[in-house]
């Protein structure tokens, strides 16, 4: 049974990499979009982390 369900991940995880790097019409992958939006993202989330740290701030006082 453990052979079988490491032989099923193994293939799930290989058709996930396979989907995300695989190329469209434009030339482009999934992970292509990633990387490019990646550093806008946390730019974002650093904002939201600033913002939380406030308002915890103002509720602790």
């Amino acid at each position: 049974m453990g052979l079988l369900k490491t032989a099923l991940i193994g293939a799930a995880v290989y058709g996930a990499i396979k989907y995300v790097t695989k190329k469209d019409l434009n030339g482009r992958s999934i992970m292509d979009d990633f990387k490019e939006k990646s550093p806008e993202w946390m730019e974002k989330f650093k904002n939201v982390k600033e913002e939380f740290k406030v308002e915890l701030e103002k509720q602790r006082y």
